[in-house]
């Protein structure tokens, strides 16, 4: 008999049963299910406040990366205002100075006053640069004319470093029309005057423009690094290059220098 037990109770055999599908009494309950997890504690004083720090910690680290980001400093880029011209309007052949090495530069118009290195070429040919050692120092280039000379004249210098700006760092601020005064060893002051200011791709660098020298006037060139800033190679993308013409001249501690 399906569901029945039978037993004796004094001396009587008794039949028990249940219903199909109940448990009987002897046999084991039916397991119970797992309890769910119990809430976590809020914790101690000692996580909240680890909680707090690690919280001002990534705010101060962002206030910080801010405040970086805000203090860069940017040197100024010519603008297409600025552009001008690559050499004087009209005739300007009849103005030149003889043979004397560049002594110094200076710059009114963007606080440039600079002793003048003298460089030259590296040996792959390409022209050497200021090193890095003083920052604060232009140079001339060696092979080109002189100052003053009838032909191009070419001073260079860094726009800034890893301390901070360079001498060359403003020159982008240059207009048509600012002077810059260069003193000769023999004492003579050459003033010239800017006619243009532009930014050029290093990689489209136009060299002839630039560098080939003038047949009618006293042209001088003025070069520094400019534009967008290569983080993976350390270099800058551009050139600034500022374009002027000798326009008088005069003897040093007798007149003094244009402004």
């Amino acid at each position: 008999m399906r569901g029945a037990e039978r037993r004796r109770i004094a001396g009587f055999r008794v039949v028990m049963s249940w219903p199909e599908g109940r448990f009987a009494p002897s046999s084991p309950r039916p397991p119970k299910p797992p309890r769910p997890p119990r809430p976590p504690k809020p914790g101690g004083l000692r996580s909240r406040v680890a909680g707090v720090a690690g919280a001002l910690l990534i705010v101060g680290g962002a206030a910080a990366v801010g405040a970086a980001v805000a203090a860069q400093q940017h040197a100024p880029q010519p603008s297409l205002a600025a552009a001008g011209a690559t050499g004087p309007a009209g005739k300007a052949w009849w103005l030149s100075l003889r043979h004397s090495p560049p002594v110094s530069i200076e710059i009114p118009a963007i606080g440039v006053h600079s002793v003048l290195l003298r460089l030259g070429v590296k040996p792959d040919g390409t022209m050497q640069v200021p090193p890095l050692q003083r920052p604060s120092l232009a140079a001339w280039y060696k092979y080109s004319v002189t100052p003053g000379q009838i032909g191009t004249s070419v001073i260079e210098g860094h726009v800034d470093t890893k301390q901070g700006p360079a001498v060359f760092y403003r020159l982008g601020a240059l207009r048509p029309g600012d002077l810059v005064n260069v003193r000769l060893a023999d004492g003579i002051t050459a003033v010239f005057r800017v006619t243009g200011v532009r930014q050029y791709l290093k990689s489209k660098f136009p060299a002839k423009t630039v560098y080939r020298d003038a047949t009618r006037f006293a042209a001088l060139r003025l070069i520094t690094c400019g534009g967008a800033f290569n983080y993976a190679t350390s270099q800058y993308l551009s050139s600034t290059v500022v374009f002027a013409f000798l326009v008088t001249s005069h003897q040093a501690g007798h007149h003094k220098a244009a402004t």
